[in-house]
């Protein structure tokens, strides 16, 4: 074979995907088996993740802001978190092996999140707050109907967690299923916590809303921040089965840490309420 041919040959699409996977097995593998595994959440999750790269390019681009600081941060970090969402719950409700029950998850899923997505980032548009705006009926009946929306698909998430505690077999390693079903278990404790601020219309706890915060998250440096704790708590779901599956030696190990983590962001919540900033 000439060299040409050669050269024309390793330079084909195939044989560049097939470097390609071969340079990233892992990163390749998780991508072909979660579209494999759920591939409604796996695209819609991937459709967030588009648009939190347009969320980047509009605080890049524009001086809207809302609160203090650029009006598409707040869509960009909720965009991130329904990616990261939905990423989660497509690869472990697979374990379950009860399809019929996940299409119903799903579409729920994404209709909550597609109209979450478009409340906040069309009033982010406009300079107004999606969250806590009671200014006009309109706006707070679009507030009140996010919180109805998100505490069914929280509670829905709460149903499949019971499923993992009640099923005993696994063919996956016990401190991995404990830490999907404690992750479950604290991300709908810490998810229903948005309440306390839904309850309060402010998130912050002695002072306003929009005072000095940290970069991007925008925590508040100054007077408790209840978001702090819900974010933690409510990424549980990710960190609790990734210590089970990686780190983990057994099943107690895995309640251990989930008992001192729950612990410690229950210490954050306390002293937000306290109305103590985290640093």
């Amino acid at each position: 074979m000439k060299h040409s041919q050669i050269e024309k040959n390793l330079s084909s699409p195939a044989v560049e995907q097939t470097q390609k996977e071969k340079s990233f097995p892992f990163l390749t593998g998780f991508i072909h088996e979660l579209n494999k595994r759920n591939p409604t959440l796996f695209w819609y999750g991937i459709l967030n993740l588009f648009a939190a790269l347009i969320c980047i390019i509009l605080i890049q681009t524009t001086t809207i802001e809302v609160n203090n600081i650029n009006a598409f941060i707040k869509p960009l970090k909720f965009f991130i978190s329904i990616a990261i969402f939905c990423f989660t719950v497509g690869w472990i409700f697979h374990y379950l092996q009860l399809p019929r029950k996940v299409r119903a998850y799903n579409i729920m899923a994404v209709i909550v999140f597609t109209f979450e997505s478009f409340v906040i980032t069309w009033q982010a548009a406009n300079g107004r707050l999606s969250h806590f705006n009671t200014t006009t009926p309109l706006y707070g009946v679009l507030f009140s109907l996010m919180g109805i929306a998100i505490v069914v698909l929280t509670l829905w998430t709460g149903y499949f967690g019971v499923l993992f505690f009640r099923r005993k077999e696994w063919n996956i390693p016990m401190p991995y299923v404990w830490g999907i079903r404690l992750g479950i278990l604290f991300f709908v404790v810490f998810a229903l916590e948005g309440g306390v601020m839904a309850r309060m219309l402010q998130h912050t706890v002695g002072g306003d809303d929009g005072g000095k915060g940290l970069p991007l998250v925008n925590w508040n440096r100054e007077h408790g921040d209840l978001r702090i704790a819900h974010f933690l708590g409510m990424h549980t779901l990710q960190i609790f089965p990734l210590f089970g599956y990686f780190i983990a030696k057994s099943s107690r190990a895995v309640k251990i840490f989930a008992a001192v983590y729950a612990g410690l962001v229950s210490a954050v919540l306390i002293q937000a309420l306290m109305g103590l900033p985290l640093l």
